[in-house]
């Protein structure tokens, strides 16, 4: 029984970390290159004491919890780079915006952690 519950929770961990439908990724390495194309948006979606302590200077702070009252602020014709400390923040906020018509969504694997 007890294998069971890890089994259930390692499953669980695994589901919450795959990218939402249609979610590209990108190593923190690859994005290096990408931050100076005024082609694409940049969003960090950790808390503001957080991205105060360390940042991307390109990625704007919109937080994962108002994400969804924010997307106004963005453009969804924009190719848009999700980032947040690990990945999982950034993961759940690419799947809102893939919900809310954005087509071209990218998650920072590894998130600002990766990030050197």
């Amino acid at each position: 029984m007890e294998w069971l519950l890890i089994a259930v929770v390692v499953g669980f961990i695994a589901w919450r970390m795959m990218p939402a439908k249609g979610v590209k990724t990108v190593s923190t390495t690859d994005l290096k290159g990408m931050l100076n194309d005024k082609s694409k948006q940049f969003v960090d979606v950790r808390t503001p004491g957080e991205y105060k302590g360390r940042k991307i200077s390109q990625f704007q702070n919109i937080p994962l919890d108002q994400l969804p009252s924010k997307l106004d602020k963005l453009d969804k014709t924009k190719e848009t780079y999700v980032i947040c400390q690990s990945g999982m923040r950034s993961s759940r906020a690419a799947g809102i915006l893939k919900k809310a018509g954005f087509t071209n969504v990218v998650n920072v694997r590894g998130g600002m952690s990766q990030w050197q």
